[in-house]
């Protein structure tokens, strides 16, 4: 399958169209409803870039602003490729970022605004100048991936934040596996939250993408294996075309997860999808909470370069025990390349009995049923 977000037309509308044409899309009813409101977006936008020199000047009351959108619906759907194929085209400054990710820098901001203001005795409000920072730095759309709420002090301050930004005029497409009334539901304080709940309503156009297809699922069962081994050229090949497919040849982003006040680096990521090596997860100091970090944040892990362990890598194989029982337990799905059948990867050494569950977790993790399971983050 050729790139469906790499096309030379500039409009989303088109080339949703030609991806279908051309067989690399399914043409999806519902897709193509939520298509038609982010082409509306994409034209709104197109006008709001055309208005004069004087209205570019003067404040433009958030009325006039381009509607954002906030959509959602069942995982698999193709709610995060509508949203890529829009961002491509969108004719404005923007940014595309993952919920998570764009929540950790509100935190750093926040902490940095505070220390600020205390320090200079500044009479600033904290969330209204953090807002407005983020939003001078990200554009006049973002596009938010992945929104879910479970930390209550996001759930605190989420109505204020996109107050701020959608009364100065910043136009947002969110994406979410949740209706809004269904986000932090059993949270702590979750009244406090209602808030925001209503102001999605009221503010943004709420779409849910129905599809009745999960797409990410139908390309997973369709692999002939997720765990390849020996590691050689062909394993490299196939794990490739596998990640260009399920990442729709989108170009990589870095990310940072936030593990007890430290950072851990994601050198590449698309989404819920993350690509690590061995030597990254195994072979460094990475401990259980990085591991639980990564198992929340993504749904799907690529990890190549799985080695044959001997005793001398204790340390090594130890860390693999808990990368896996860490995956298994959040139902991440793997997809690998590996020198050996898990069963030869690390036939004699300290903790063995322990690598023996860790063997039939890699066998299970690459069942239709497991893949069938939904991540649980």
């Amino acid at each position: 399958m050729s790139p469906p977000l790499q096309m030379q037309t500039s409009d989303p509308a088109i080339a949703y169209g030609e991806c279908v044409s051309e067989g690399k899309l399914k043409d999806d009813e519902a897709q193509r409803l939520v298509m038609q409101r982010l082409h509306a977006l994409y034209n709104a936008l197109i006008k709001s870039k055309n208005r004069g020199l004087i209205a570019r000047i003067l404040p433009q009351r958030a009325a006039d602003a381009p509607r954002s959108i906030y959509i959602w619906g069942e995982v698999g759907r193709g709610k995060s490729l509508l949203m890529d194929m829009f961002y491509a085209h969108a004719p404005v400054p923007k940014r595309r970022v993952h919920f998570h990710a764009f929540m950790q820098e509100v935190h750093a901001e926040s902490h940095r605004w505070r220390s600020e203001i205390e320090a200079k005795g500044l009479k600033e409000d904290l969330l209204t100048a953090v807002a407005r920072d983020i939003a001078t730095q990200s554009g006049q759309l973002i596009c938010l991936d992945e929104l879910q709420v479970t930390d209550v002090a996001d759930a605190m301050i989420l109505s204020k934040l996109f107050t701020v930004w959608l009364n100065d005029k910043v136009t947002f497409v969110i994406t979410s596996n949740r209706p809004p009334e269904e986000l932090y539901l059993g949270g702590l304080q979750r009244e406090k939250f209602l808030d925001f709940v209503h102001l999605i309503y009221a503010r943004l156009d709420v779409m849910e993408l129905a599809s009745p297809t999960d797409y990410r699922m139908q390309q997973i069962r369709s692999l002939q294996t997720v765990y390849m081994w020996p590691d050689g050229l062909k394993a490299k090949h196939t794990m490739q075309h596998i990640f260009e497919e399920l990442t729709h040849h989108t170009p990589l982003q870095p990310a940072t997860l936030e593990v007890q006040g430290r950072k851990f680096p994601v050198n590449e990521s698309y989404g819920g999808i993350a690509r690590f090596t061995f030597r990254e997860l195994c072979a460094m100091p990475v401990g259980s909470a990085e591991y639980l970090a990564i198992a929340r944040r993504f749904h799907t892990i690529f990890l190549t370069g799985i080695p044959k362990l001997t005793p001398e890598n204790r340390n090594e194989a130890r860390r693999f025990v808990t990368l896996i029982d860490t995956l298994y337990d959040c139902r991440v799905k793997l997809i690998c390349t590996a020198e050996a059948q898990p069963a030869e990867l690390y036939p004699a050494g300290d903790g063995t009995f322990e690598f023996a569950r860790t063997v039939s977790r890699l066998a299970e993790m690459q069942s239709e049923s497991y893949l069938a399971t939904p991540h649980i983050p």
